[in-house]
């Protein structure tokens, strides 16, 4: 989580116990805050059946880039952008689910 505690220094960002607080300003000029929970993983869910589980850090970053964007893009443009790899996808069955 040290990661998290520099990017909220290094953007500015707000926090609290249980979130980490993005504020922007949207396509009208308003000021919106997007919240983030404080955890490890943030898992993404695809209706084709299978989910990815994005470092928190990586969901931060995404989202100071791309604020207005579902984060689902943003995260696959910033991926696309620096050239790396997703992280791995998997399926949503009952199998993967358990492990």
């Amino acid at each position: 989580m040290e990661e998290i505690e520099e990017l909220i220094k290094y953007h500015g960002l707000e926090e609290d116990s249980e979130h980490v607080i993005i504020p922007f300003i949207d396509k009208n000029g308003r000021w919106k805050r997007c919240f983030l929970l404080k955890r490890r993983f943030i898992r993404i869910v695809y209706s084709e059946g299978h989910f990815v589980d994005y470092p928190l850090s990586d969901v931060i970053k995404a989202t100071i880039k791309y604020p207005e964007l579902l984060l689902s893009e943003a995260l696959y443009l910033m991926y696309k952008e620096s050239n790396v790899d997703t992280p791995d996808v998997r399926s949503n069955t009952k199998e993967c689910v358990e492990q």
